[in-house]
Order: C-alpha cells, then structure tokens, then sequence
C-alpha cells in the first residue's frame, strides 16, 4: 500500500492521476467520504473496486467529475432539474442520476441505462480530477473506500486499516492523503430521470434544500418507504454502513431502562474478571451521558448535538467504538426532523445489517 501526500509530496497528486490513468487503484479524498477509485471508462479498472470492496457487480458507483462539462462525457442527456441542481450545489455533497450515455461507463452504472454522477468539493479531489482529465480521465468510479456493507472511512488512516492486506500490481491501494472529510456522511443522491426528481439517499443536503433549487416538489425513498420505480444506487441496501459489534437505535428512556437492567450484570463481571477484557456494550447517545455515571462495563460516547457535526463524527465514532471489541453498540435515536435525515438514514441502515 502506498501512501501519497500533497503537503509532503510535491507530485503526489501527478501520481495519482497516473495512477488512475494506468487503471490501478486509489482512494481519495472527498469532503463527503473517502471513495476507493479507478478510472470510469475501463470497465476492467472498475472490476478492481468490486472486487477489492467484496461488492456485487450490479451495484452501481457513483462517478466523480471535475466539472460540469465533464458530466457530459457518461449523460446521454441532462434533465433540466438535474442541471438546476448542478448549478446550485455543485461541487458539492450532491448525486444527481441521469440517462447514461450508451456505451460508456456500464461497469460502473452497474449495467443500468442510468448513472449517478457528482462533483466533490474538496480541494485535493479537484486537483486529482482536473490532472487526471489532462491524461484522458474524465471521471473517477469511487463508492467509499471500505469493504462493502461497512462503515465508511472519513480518514486516509481508515483505508489503510480496510485494505493493508489488499494485493499487489493494478489492485493494490494507493491512498491520497487528504486529511479528515468536512461532511463526514456520503452524498445526497437526487434521481433526475422521471417526471418529478426524488432522493434515494438523504445527505448533507436536505430535502427543503433540493426542493428550493429544483423549484418542483421532491420525493423521499426511505428504508421504511423504498421506492420500487427507483433505479439501483450507492448506499441505499437496507443494510448497510454497519460495524462489526450489532447496533441498535433506541430511544433516551428506552436506553436508560435497558441500561438499568444490564449495567449491574456488566460492572460486576468487569470488577470480577482481572484480566484486561473490553466493556460489553458502548453506548452512543446525545443526552445520556451527561447525567449517567461511567461504569466499567459500558462506554458511553457523547454524540453531537447538532446535526452537521454529529453527521461530520458519525462513522469515526463508531470505528473508534467498534474497535474496542464490544458486543453492542446501542445509539440514540436521532430527532425526528429533516437536518437530521442523513444521519438517521445511516444508522437505520447500519442497525438493520
């Protein structure tokens, strides 16, 4: 695995557009996720994220372009909504899905006449695009940069823990550096090809916010409200984005009860066992621990209170709570409210893994 970084390396990010113009593998940085890349037009390069990810073939990526114009290289056509969007939020934490241009990136639409296509706002990923297009690359296939069904990295240091056993040659990992991700969650994705655009996946953006750019009502696909018309798209299985402890979303009063029940049973066999073992459950909760007292057998780990940051802390959180080897990760429910509808979609996705 090799490591490139624009602040230590003055080349890094020639190499990396190399790289992806010689059909390997890198990770990059985006202000969303880190996404595990490889040029969009070769369906072998695209074969290598599928099969670094574990992820099946038919599961679209989304393709990452510099700009606008570049867009048009895998559209056979741009909605009006969709270039409305564009306009607005690009670059920018949005998705939007457009007719595929025949032809062209079917590995990566995940054989769909569809394709989602997006321009990152983060200043290392638009230098590596923008070098990558000089050699011929016009756009980067990247889901996140985990195995597939996992939680999302948001650190160059996640990826290299994801794929330090990965192999040599095209499917080794090269990652970029690129510091830690603004948004901390994946993109809103806005569908664009029927007669009124509809989100697949809730993000950053909310659905308001769409709504006042596409100037046009919008609709909402959920876990509990799929939408059977939509085409296939990164990140909306109903599992999804799960670490490796079960976790399970309650409310404050119903983790409080559960905590009653359970804690004493924990604490005793902490206190009781000499050797160093990890607590039993972690507890990820917004008003909980502040009024709870720490105990040996359970983790207790604030979770932001305001949507923005708890979406900018979500999948570090929970990496960092995983890797203490619990059994349970037991969050709090977020509130019911549309700021909140990224992060909600996320742990009802990780939970139901």
């Amino acid at each position: 695995m090799r490591l490139l970084d624009p602040a230590t390396q003055p080349d890094a990010i020639e190499q990396a557009a190399q790289r992806l113009a010689d059909g390997g593998l890198l990770a990059l940085p985006t202000e969303t996720v880190y996404g595990l890349g490889a040029r969009a037009d070769d369906d072998a390069a695209v074969a290598r994220i599928f099969q670094a990810k574990g992820r099946p073939a038919n599961h679209p990526l989304i393709v990452h372009v510099a700009n606008a114009e570049a867009a048009w290289q895998f559209a056979s056509a741009v909605p009006l909504v969709a270039q409305q969007l564009m306009d607005r939020f690009w670059p920018g934490p949005l998705t939007v899905i457009v007719p595929r241009a025949p032809g062209m990136a079917a590995a990566s639409a995940g054989g769909q006449d569809t394709i989602g296509l997006r321009c990152p706002d983060h200043p290392v990923a638009l230098k590596l695009l923008q070098a990558a297009a000089r050699l011929g690359v016009m756009g980067v296939a990247a889901p996140s940069a985990n195995r597939f069904g996992r939680i999302s990295p948001t650190r160059a240091e996640h990826v290299m823990d994801e794929f330090k056993d990965q192999g040599e040659g095209p499917d080794e990992v090269w990652v970029l550096q690129g510091g830690l991700c603004d948004v901390g969650i994946e993109s809103t994705i806005v569908d664009c090809t029927r007669a009124h655009p509809v989100i697949l996946r809730p993000g950053r953006l909310t659905r308001d916010e769409i709504e006042a750019a596409a100037g046009e009502p919008v609709g909402l696909s959920t876990p509990e409200a799929p939408d059977a018309d939509a085409p296939r798209a990164s990140g909306t299985l109903v599992a999804h984005y799960a670490p490796r402890a079960k976790l399970r979303l309650m409310s404050d009063t119903q983790l409080s009860s559960a905590l009653d029940l359970i804690e004493p049973e924990l604490t005793a066999k902490a206190l009781a066992n000499k050797a160093a073992t990890p607590p039993g459950i972690a507890v990820y909760s917004r008003s909980l621990w502040a009024h709870r007292p720490a105990s040996p057998g359970v983790v207790q780990r604030a979770m932001p209170a305001d949507a923005i940051s708890a979406a900018h802390h979500l999948f570090s959180d929970l990496r960092e709570l995983d890797a203490l080897g619990v059994d349970l990760i037991w969050v709090e429910k977020p509130p019911v409210d549309p700021v909140w509808d990224g992060v909600r979609d996320r742990l009802a996705r990780a939970a139901a893994a």
